[in-house]
């Protein structure tokens, strides 16, 4: 047990956690107790993390149990981080039982569902005058005909994926991906067959194509406290994202305080407003596109978590940890603050960095904020002194590279 007036407990295993767990570690030297359903090498192969494994943790019952044993256990006030959708769904939807032991800071069950649940966001918001979104038809899968005069307003290619990625992972089949760009009708309408034969039943998100590499891609990041305030907001430039189909749309190279395009401050408030406008509370992360054509930023989606790369925002000298820890057990107010600091984040070598991201003006920036010190890489954790884990960077840097080079997405 830690000196301090409260503990903390994450929930989950993978990149995400490690990320979190290294926040609280630099921020009060503790070393953080996680529960997830399986052990990962991010956070098992770490002398920061503790783990406890529970492999049904996905069940409701078993959840709860598990977390009312670990929360009898202190005399503390417990701050909980799920570090993905799913545990944040089901922390939301066992709030009440929940806070006999913790306090955490997450939308209401409704205003999460409609941002999880894609169908349902871009349902909800696609009319706001505050965001864009892209233009979307839903397709219910095994129920609806596919209306191809619809499909072909969206103009190939275009974008699918599903409207519930919880429910699309407990399918297995061949060529199942994050996203897909289809081509062609024919392309469009064997990625429907593949899904239903599987028996995904949910919806699937067809969209229109906002033209562009990774580098049109940005990430920005709040933070809101229990009371409604914006406290933290970042706007970073994405590079790279992962190559492999069941990963894409996950970053692993980006530069925060930078846009090589137009509309940052006009977006920038725009999005703050939007979030007040709807009640929102915690951490969310805006994942959006610029489009050249149109000269206007997209909203793909808004995530109520902190995102796996957000640890560009500690580096730039905001710790979310600590924005946690002074709003639910502190109660601090803290004043607004748009972090525009220039920090390259990566999760790649920078041989991946000079070969694979689309944009020379951009491999620039991140190599010269390499040489100023100014790169960060969230695994490699100096404080976390693990034999094991070095050995394993290290060949997980080799892999990388065979990764972009085997998977990468022209």
């Amino acid at each position: 047990m830690s000196n301090l007036d409260f503990d903390v407990l994450l929930i989950g295993t993978d990149i995400n956690a490690y990320y979190m767990a290294r926040n609280f570690h630099e921020a009060y030297g503790i070393t953080v107790n996680l529960i997830g359903k399986v052990p990962m090498k991010f956070t098992s192969f770490s002398k920061i993390c503790n783990l406890i494994i529970e492999p049904n943790l996905w069940d409701q019952e078993v959840f709860k149990q598990r977390l009312q044993e670990y929360g009898q256990k202190s005399d503390k006030k417990i701050v909980l981080v799920a570090t993905n959708e799913t545990y944040v769904r089901m922390v939301v939807e066992n709030a009440e039982f929940l806070k006999q032991w913790y306090v955490f800071n997450y939308p209401s069950l409704e205003l999460m569902n409609n941002l999880i649940l894609k169908e349902n966001f871009y349902a909800t918001y696609g009319d706001s005058e505050l965001i864009n979104v892209p233009q979307t038809y839903a397709y219910r899968c095994n129920v609806d005909e596919l209306d191809v005069d619809r499909v072909n307003e969206l103009e190939f290619p275009l974008i699918v994926k599903p409207a519930d990625t919880v429910k699309w992972y407990e399918y297995e089949f061949e060529n199942r991906a994050k996203v897909y760009r289809p081509e062609s009708m024919e392309e469009l309408q064997q990625i429907i067959r593949d899904a239903e034969t599987a028996g995904y039943s949910e919806t699937l998100i067809l969209q229109q194509y906002i033209t562009g590499n990774d580098t049109h891609l940005f990430d920005c990041v709040f933070y809101v406290s229990q009371a409604g305030e914006p406290q933290l907001q970042t706007f970073a430039q994405i590079g790279l994202q992962e190559p492999a189909p069941t990963e894409i749309g996950s970053c692993t190279v980006l530069v925060n305080g930078y846009n090589q395009f137009e509309n940052t401050d006009e977006v920038k408030d725009l999005l703050k407003q939007f979030l007040v406008s709807i009640g929102y509370r915690g951490i969310c992360e805006f994942d959006l596109k610029y489009d050249p054509i149109r000269k206007k930023f997209f909203v793909f989606e808004i995530n109520p978590r902190q995102p796996r790369c957000g640890y560009y925002i500690t580096a730039c000298g905001h710790n979310l940890a600590e924005y946690l820890v002074d709003d639910l057990i502190y109660g601090r107010e803290k004043e607004f603050a748009f972090v525009d600091k220039e920090v390259a984040l990566s999760f790649v070598p920078m041989n991946v960095v000079r070969e694979y991201i689309q944009n020379e003006d951009y491999i620039r920036k991140v190599m010269a904020l390499e040489q100023s010190g100014r790169l960060t890489r969230v695994l490699d954790y100096r404080g976390d002194k693990c034999l094991k884990r070095k050995l394993w960077l290290m060949r997980r840097d080799s892999q990388t590279a065979k990764k972009y080079k085997e998977f990468r997405w022209q």
